[in-house]
């Protein structure tokens, strides 16, 4: 549980506080908190640096059994991602010493020039956020949730920032969710099993749910997502999921890569390219609880989630390199690669929605390819859009939720590069060379007039080591993003 709470130090009891220390200037009002900020400077080791740490027991000063002041460094660097990440690393660090309830002070927003909503928010996400564990799968529970988390406002503040309090509750709530679904192994996430999973949680928030199954995704002729999950004994699905379906106004159509394990067919990813290969729907995920989330906050906007999940393996019936197949839209496409699936999935999920729903705008959400973490590193995103306002308003919500994205070009004549001798496209570039934009080239030729842009995901969607306030594993990458952006559109 986290909450805002107005408190006496000097009388209310508690287990942990918690403050951040700037390093060459006070940001704080309260005479205590200067007071305990002076006296932990009196420490050589200690001078508010960035992940410098102090720990004083039992003081005089306050009712706390422990004053944990964090450093933040120096003042002029100090920014929203930085008081995010304060608040996280502090609660995972808590989480570790076992400890079960804290106060965290706030800095006043006018003493380092920021608005109170945006400081205030960011603490709350990195706090919800770092007090995720994911341990479902050990038998030895090391690590327990810290069960109260406040924060230390002004009285008339309680009240004031509530409902923002439980807004970023319920937005972090889906960016875990998104996080446990990606976590979780492939073998209990076959297709069959996430569409279960997210079909069942949608349904309680109200949401219109359809699945697709096998049968019917044969019938209406979704040939790229069937070519995809023909060597598989599980069996395609497609989640659709929408928000207020009865609006007039135009949707939002937002399509994720449900991709619940990837072998690369039979151009075999390597073993060391196998070993993450659970993350590959990391992109429905994130679109699934985003549609959740917006249920759950009674957005009043008209968005539908579409979500194309298979399994992408190595049988006798797997679809082979030089394969011809008829897309939904229509088109053909050869196989230049199996493992370039992703796309194939998408191609016939994006012509869906524009058929059925005629969008006003239409964003899809991938971990595409590995061109684009060769690009851009594991912490940002690819996006790609014809539409400047579009992919202005993505990188916008990006740095505000400091899930961060950078567009890149599309040019023209790459798509030349996708030419194919015997079908309509091919889905392999004719080069080894920026293969992040001619994969999104490829999208684009489904797109029609339809406003458009398309988020490559590879790199931030899963972390191979912890952060301030997200575990090794999953990150829920594009939820805050997602939500955030829904407001602009």
């Amino acid at each position: 549980m986290i909450h805002l709470k107005s408190v006496d130090l000097k009388k209310e009891k508690m287990e942990s506080l918690v403050i951040p220390v700037c390093e060459d200037k006070n940001v704080f009002e309260d005479k205590i908190i200067i007071s305990l900020i002076r006296k932990a400077k009196k420490i050589k080791e200690f001078k508010g640096g960035k992940d410098d740490e102090v720990i004083f027991y039992n003081l005089s000063e306050v009712q706390a059994e422990r004053v944990i002041l964090i450093g933040l460094g120096k003042f002029e660097k100090i920014d929203i991602e930085t008081l995010r990440a304060a608040a996280g690393k502090a609660v995972k660090e808590l989480i570790k010493k076992k400890l079960s309830n804290v106060l965290i002070a706030i800095p006043p927003a006018k003493k380092i020039n920021m608005e109170m909503t945006s400081l205030l928010a960011a603490m709350l996400e990195g706090a919800y956020l770092g007090n995720h564990v994911f341990d479902k799968y050990k038998k030895e529970k090391k690590h327990t949730p810290i069960k109260k988390i406040n924060f230390l406002v002004k009285p008339d503040e309680t009240r004031k920032y509530s409902r923002l309090s439980s807004r970023i509750k319920t937005i972090c709530q889906g960016t875990i969710l998104a996080r446990e679904w990606v976590s979780t192994p492939s073998n209990d996430k076959r297709p069959e099993h996430f569409s279960r999973s997210i079909v069942s949680l949608a349904r309680k928030e109200n949401l219109k749910v359809t699945v697709l199954g096998e049968k019917e995704l044969k019938q209406k002729k979704f040939g790229a997502i069937m070519a995809v999950a023909a060597g598989s004994q599980s069996k395609p699905r497609m989640v659709i999921l929408e928000h207020n379906p009865k609006r007039s106004k135009g949707a939002v159509v937002l399509v994720g890569k449900g991709v619940t394990f990837d072998s690369g067919g039979i151009n075999l990813k390597s073993s060391a390219g196998l070993t993450e290969m659970k993350l590959d729907m990391s992109g429905a995920a994130s679109v699934a609880a985003t549609l959740i989330t917006a249920a759950k906050l009674k957005s009043k906007f008209r968005v539908v989630g579409i979500l194309p999940i298979v399994e992408n393996m190595v049988s006798g019936n797997a679809s082979r390199p030089g394969d011809i197949i008829k897309s939904y839209d229509g088109k053909t496409v050869e196989i230049g690669n199996t493992d370039a699936e992703g796309r194939l999935i998408l191609i016939d999920a994006i012509s869906y929605g524009i058929k059925k729903y005629k969008p006003r705008t239409l964003i899809d959400m991938a971990t595409l390819t590995g061109a684009c973490i060769v690009a851009l590193g594991e912490k940002i995103a690819g996006t790609f859009s014809f539409d400047d306002k579009l992919a202005e308003d993505i990188i916008l919500s990006g740095q505000k939720t400091h899930e961060r994205c950078w567009r890149l070009p599309m040019p023209e004549e790459y798509k030349e590069l996708l030419k194919s001798d015997f079908a309509d496209l091919n889905n392999m570039s004719s080069t080894r060379y920026g293969g992040a934009i001619t994969a999104a080239l490829f999208l684009s030729e489904f797109v029609k007039d339809t406003r458009w842009a398309h988020i490559d995901i590879a790199g931030p969607a899963y972390a191979k080591k912890e952060s301030s306030y997200c575990g090794a594993g999953g990150t829920g990458f594009g939820v805050r993003l997602l939500c955030d952006l829904l407001d602009k559109l």
